[in-house]
């Protein structure tokens, strides 16, 4: 189970947005506070203030009685500065994971809401054993190809991370969670046929869950203005109003984390965007189950008998339900 409050990282954001705005609001440049709290290197105000170190409880006992704080505020920012630096504990529950997929949890804890979209895949919390499966094994080659191919865990190890991370939206303090799911992302190119049957029964069964919606996008649908969206990103609001609301832009190799707010409104103009072009929730419910439904067809007997698609009378109650979203 991951943990359920603030991740650090997420910790060390909020710190350095309120020293920011506590420094603004004396008056002070960053030369005359480095200046005045006799600090040698002026990027340590920086790396403080932009979330990027592990913040040391003195330095920022020093920045507090510069800026004249109150008790309150005090108390308050040293008690995240503690919690900026617990890293320890952190890494213990996410020990196998990349870089990549841990800068993911560490948004992903103490949010409460998610919105992803990716153009060529189904996102990371929603995806099948299998599926996963096939996008890290086929990523690791091509980083293989390009001469990188120095991993500290094996495949299995990162599946295994993968859907740790994903028992988020099983817990009871679940965030609400949306997504827009490109048509492509379920096609023919993602994998054989019994991966993709699998990963729509699933994507069957998240939509079932109160909290979480999906919506298709079709293929030769066009979005706003003949928009075409250049990446996959997600965006994370958290529980405490006072944590910044941060944008993650995947780009397959490397990602990119933002809080600045002129770039995150663009964002949320294109997933309003994405959303109005794609399916509704209850239509997205029915062209998943159709869409296993033919898969298992197709497979045989068999697998249409004992198939992973939810019966008629459950799908009809679950459309009931679906409406009152």
């Amino acid at each position: 189970m991951p943990p359920t409050g603030p991740s650090p990282v997420l910790r060390r954001r909020r710190l350095g947005l309120e020293l920011r705005k506590l420094r603004e609001t004396a008056g002070l440049t960053g030369d005359q506070v480095i200046a005045r709290v006799g600090w040698a290197s002026a990027s340590k105000l920086s790396r403080l203030e932009n979330g990027r170190s592990r913040p040391d409880p003195d330095d920022v006992a020093a920045l507090l009685d510069l800026y004249d704080v109150t008790d309150a505020q005090r108390d308050e920012l040293l008690g995240i500065t503690g919690e900026a630096g617990d890293m320890r504990g952190w890494l213990r529950k996410y020990s196998v994971m990349t870089p990549q997929q841990r800068s993911f949890a560490e948004l992903e804890a103490g949010c409460a809401e998610i919105l992803e979209y990716n153009p060529v895949l189904v996102p990371g919390l929603l995806q099948t054993i299998g599926y996963a499966r096939l996008r890290i094994v086929s990523a690791r080659q091509v980083e293989s190809w390009a001469g990188e191919s120095e991993h500290g865990e094996t495949p299995e190890d990162e599946v295994a991370a993968r859907v740790a991370r994903q028992s988020l939206l099983s817990h009871p303090d679940a965030p609400r969670y949306t997504a827009v799911l490109e048509e492509a992302a379920l096609g023919r190119r993602a994998g054989p046929p019994e991966v993709l049957r699998e990963q729509l029964a699933q994507l069957c069964d998240l939509a079932m869950l109160p909290h979480v919606t999906l919506h298709v996008l079709l293929r030769d649908t066009p979005i706003g203005n003949w928009y075409l969206p250049p990446t996959a990103f997600s965006i994370y609001r958290f529980a405490d109003p006072l944590d910044p609301e941060t944008l993650a832009i995947e780009g397959g190799f490397t990602n990119a984390m933002s809080t600045e707010a002129n770039t995150l409104n663009a964002y949320k103009v294109a997933f309003e965007w994405l959303r109005s072009a794609a399916l509704s929730a209850t239509d997205t419910t029915s062209w998943l189950f159709e869409a296993a439904g033919r898969l298992a067809e197709a497979a045989g007997p068999a697998t249409a008998t004992h198939g992973s698609a939810t019966p008629p009378a459950q799908r009809r109650r679950h459309s009931d339900r679906l409406t009152d979203r």
